[in-house]
């Protein structure tokens, strides 16, 4: 069996999609954008406090079908903005649709200054039986060191 992967990603604003766009330049893997079925404003404050209400009740907003069947994945590259310390809504859903168990899952976000939260901690909660590495965290995801940085953390996780 060959060892596949891809790139499983959300993004708001462009940032976490700049950073899957270059983990998938560095790997050759292939991409699946994780899409919500009725998009998030595109006014940040709305935003913010959509977001708010959707992680504190817990809700997991209906996405769109994934296109790719990820069971014949081995390695997932999982992206998401944070947003209140954990995961965007959408990822969650995802991560809820779908059995990962036997695959390993790299982790990668960006945040607008708080780190990385919990969300580490709450994909792995969300992914029993998946080898979920140490994540890969940034300030908006973009800056001239990103594509350096990233072959650091991918060497660090054993993908050439």
């Amino acid at each position: 069996m060959s060892r596949k992967s891809i790139v499983l990603f959300y993004s708001w604003a462009g940032h976490t999609r700049s950073m899957a766009e270059a983990i998938a330049r560095l790997t050759g893997a292939e991409m699946q954008e994780i899409v919500p079925e009725k998009p998030y404003s595109s006014d940040y404050n709305t935003v913010v406090n959509d977001a708010k209400k959707e992680i504190r009740q817990g809700c997991h907003p209906p996405i769109r079908p994934i296109e790719r069947d990820l069971s014949q994945y081995d390695t997932i590259f999982l992206g998401t903005p944070i947003w209140w310390g954990t995961m965007a809504p959408p990822v969650a859903t995802c991560l809820e649709g779908h059995d990962f168990s036997g695959k390993t899952i790299l982790p990668f976000t960006t945040h607008g200054g708080g780190g990385k939260g919990h969300s580490d901690r709450d994909i792995a909660a969300m992914c029993p039986g998946a080898k979920v590495t140490g994540m890969y965290t940034t300030y908006e995801g973009e800056g001239k060191a990103l594509e350096g940085e990233l072959r650091t953390w991918l060497q660090q996780n054993g993908i050439r």
